[in-house]
């Protein structure tokens, strides 16, 4: 009988239960032990977990990865999905693989290149991958002097950290004065230019942005497993119109995403992302980890969580060709448990015991239904 799988997750989005219900549910039948790790004790994850613990705050990278090890020696981790300080340790991938840890997770260089935006922008340009313009500003005068540019090519101006994920500090510039109607209805991303470079002067300290023409839908998130040969083992794209999602084998998307994932080394899963300028599709953002809608791509009969812990433990999956594309849905947010309390829960049993396959629980949070 196979022993389980013991995998972690540390500090992951909440989205990522839907990633361990896969797992759980994998079509070899495997027993999966999931182990989670997070700063907030209501993390949904800690409660979808088999095993959970509280991560010690203010610890530097180095500190990150002696815990990390620390945790994956005491706890026995197979597999190990970095999130939280990933370039840290990644860097340390020999020391992880001494102490039995497989790390889900492309290779140092590649890391490198895609936690800064700009950084990543020169890279795919030079390899033929389309970009958007940009500009990468410190200061008021740079901010506007890229506004401006981008104002006179007819283009709607944004920003966004150089460094940073997920939608967190983005923003678009207009010129239109303050207002009554910036007040109505909810709050959005739309920011007075006068407003940011006052903002920028008053702080009397550098910012790290990148500015850069405001992208059209759709927008094509090209989930992509891919091994440590460079080969990619399976590419598809999801699209998002509005509140419409689907799914796409279209060469316009995946073709420049297997050439990034390929030629830059992002080993494992990898998400990578596009939108449109004018009528062309071009890069918007490139993540070294697993998307948080990655278990969407169940609509089209693949597990491509447990494909990728197969892959980290040396049993390839081979191409993966999804059998069919699901039809359009939307998602829709629900009820998931919490622990009932803010403290680690534990397994009691031997290390030895073999557990049997755990059933799947019932998406709620994010689960997503056809339109």
């Amino acid at each position: 009988m196979l022993s389980r799988v013991r995998v972690w997750l540390n500090r992951t989005y909440a989205e990522n239960v839907f990633f361990m219900d896969q797992l759980r549910r994998n079509p070899s039948n495997r027993a999966v032990e999931i182990h989670a790790t997070h700063g907030d004790p209501d993390s949904p994850v800690l409660a979808a977990a088999d095993t959970a613990e509280l991560e010690p705050e203010g610890l530097s990278p180095a500190g990150y990865v002696e815990y990390a090890l620390d945790q994956c020696a005491r706890r026995g981790i197979d597999v190990f999905v970095p999130r939280l300080h990933q370039a840290a340790i990644v860097a340390h991938r020999a020391e992880f693989a001494a102490a039995g840890t497989a790390l889900l997770a492309p290779t140092p260089e590649a890391v490198a290149v895609f936690e800064d935006k700009a950084t990543a922008y020169a890279a795919v340009g030079s390899v033929g991958v389309p970009v958007p313009p940009w500009w990468r500003v410190r200061t008021a005068e740079e901010l506007v002097s890229a506004v401006e540019e981008l104002e006179a090519a007819g283009h709607r101006a944004c920003f966004k950290p150089a460094a940073g994920a997920g939608g967190v500090g983005f923003r678009v510039i207009t010129r239109a004065p303050f207002s009554l109607t910036h007040l109505n209805g909810f709050p959005g991303p739309h920011v007075q230019l006068d407003l940011v470079v006052d903002a920028l002067r008053r702080a009397g300290e550098p910012v790290d942005w990148l500015v850069m023409p405001r992208l059209e839908q759709p927008e094509v998130s090209v989930d992509c497993l891919t091994g440590p040969d460079n080969r990619v083992r399976l590419a598809v794209g999801r699209t998002k119109n509005g509140r419409r999602r689907g799914f796409t084998l279209d060469d316009r998307w995946l073709g420049p995403a297997r050439l990034i994932a390929e030629g830059f080394g992002l080993h494992h899963l990898s998400n990578i992302q596009f939108r449109m300028l004018g009528d062309r599709p071009v890069l918007l953002d490139v993540n070294t980890r697993p998307a948080g809608g990655l278990h969407q791509l169940s609509l089209c009969g693949v597990n491509v969580p447990w494909a990728a812990v197969r892959l980290a433990l040396g049993e390839d999956p081979g191409v993966i060709e999804p059998p069919f594309l699901g039809q359009d849905y939307t998602v829709v947010s629900g009820p998931r448990p919490l622990m009932p309390a803010a403290l680690p829960r534990q397994r009691v049993e031997p290390a030895d015991v073999l557990l049997p396959a755990v059933p799947a629980q019932a998406a709620s949070a994010g689960e997503v239904l056809p339109l």
